[in-house]
């Protein structure tokens, strides 16, 4: 079986304790006798499999390190069944032996929420072969006529299935609210689609708060844990994504943010010797781009959305370089502005700067046409009375199809 190339640095113990604590189970007494043993005093168990470059795993909960409750997965194991990072594996375990640091897992009874037999896991889709499309399926954040947030994303700036998307905004624009809101339009209109929250370097309090929040599984790491473990739970939370896509689930991730991950992989990459505007290592730009260019709409079915933060106008060279570096890599942007929100302009959506590419996938031919009357009408106005025209003629309508009715009438 090849190695994982996604396999993780381990931490000191883990790389002492497990391996001899795999030779320790092997112990004197016969296989039968020992297994038996075992399975007296066996729970039930699942976690997310982050499998390490020792070619052995641990079964973690809600992303993180935490030697009292992780539990090992031998090499053995992980060869027989096929396991890749980011399987959420079920099973039987037991705890740790004397002399043992960790829990052991025993029996593995579903991987991803099914049976399936060791031929069956060996001949799973994989994620890097699959065809990616552009997207071609909307994801509708429009939820009631008040939310006058998503009604606008999804006339200027729509996403779909697949989607590579960046919401710039500047400090105090509005974007916590805004993920809320579409996080909540998520779980309303796609009920089918597999939601995931990765936060990157938040405060404590916040993490509680999303958790509490969003209807889906929630990545976080705190501000004050080191880049390292920052980067390890967004890596896995981003593997746990792509096996869901293996198997033809919609998945939706919203990051918040990449410019605190770019940050994380800056000091986290071995150093190149080279340094970018803002004291940014050019090593670091490679693997925070192969996590948003993971994103993708599969034609074999399923896809990867990802909606993620970028920082500007923070006074730092450094985001600001982040930002200009991964603008190429999206294909669509939402731009919040902090002169709206200061004037409480909410939204505080810049309608001109908001747009994604090939939308005309997106839209129905009769409502592009709609779309490029109502940005020719919109071109003429300045930043300001394009967000406010937008805002009241919206407010007067009760859903987006009957604001666009409106616009041939004349209205």
């Amino acid at each position: 079986m090849p190695v994982d190339e996604n396999a993780t640095a381990i931490t000191p113990v883990e790389a002492k304790v497990a391996p001899a604590q795999s030779e320790a189970a092997q112990g004197d007494a016969p296989m039968g006798d020992r297994l038996r043993e075992d399975l007296k005093m066996s729970y039930p168990a699942k976690g997310i499999l982050d499998v390490t470059f020792g070619g052995y795993g641990f079964l973690r909960q809600d992303y993180a390190i935490n030697p009292d409750h992780d539990i090992y997965v031998s090499t053995s194991q992980i060869r027989r069944f096929w396991l890749r990072r980011g399987d959420e594996v079920e099973g039987l375990a037991r705890p740790p032996k004397e002399g043992e640091r960790f829990h052991s897992l025993l029996l593995i009874k579903k991987i991803n929420g099914v049976e399936i037999t060791e031929e069956q896991s060996r001949t799973r889709k994989n994620f890097d072969q699959l065809t990616s499309l552009h997207p071609n399926r909307q994801i509708v954040l429009e939820t009631n006529k008040e939310t006058l947030s998503t009604r606008m994303v999804d006339l200027i700036s729509p996403i779909g299935f697949g989607q590579r998307a960046l919401i710039v905004s500047q400090p105090k624009a509005g974007k916590t609210t805004f993920l809320k809101e579409m996080a909540t339009a998520i779980a309303q209109n796609h009920p089918d689609a597999k939601l995931m929250a990765i936060l990157i370097g938040e405060r404590p309090e916040e993490v509680t708060e999303i958790k509490r929040f969003i209807k889906g599984e929630v990545a976080a790491s705190h501000f004050d844990e080191s880049p390292r473990q920052q980067v390890k739970v967004a890596n896995l939370a981003l593997d746990r994504a792509k096996r869901l896509v293996e198997m033809g689930h919609d998945v939706i991730i919203l990051l918040d943010s990449i410019t605190r991950l770019a940050r994380a992989f800056n000091l986290s990459v071995t150093g190149s010797g080279r340094t970018m505007s803002g004291g940014f290592d050019p090593s670091a730009l490679f693997p925070a781009k192969k996590f948003l260019g993971a994103a993708r709409n599969c034609e074999e079915g399923g896809s990867l959305t990802i909606i993620g933060t970028a920082l500007v106008g923070t006074e730092s060279r450094m985001d600001d370089l982040i930002y200009e570096e991964f603008k190429g890599t999206g294909n669509m942007e939402v731009h919040l502005d902090r002169k709206f929100a200061d004037r409480r302009i909410y939204p505080a959506i810049d309608v001109e700067k908001s747009g994604t590419r090939k939308e005309e996938l997106l839209f129905s031919e009769e409502n592009l046409k709609k779309i490029t009357t109502l940005r020719r009408m919109l071109s003429l106005l300045n930043a300001e009375e394009r967000l406010t025209v937008m805002i009241d003629k919206l407010s007067k309508t009760a859903n987006n199809q009957a604001f666009l009715d409106t616009l041939n009438a004349g209205k």
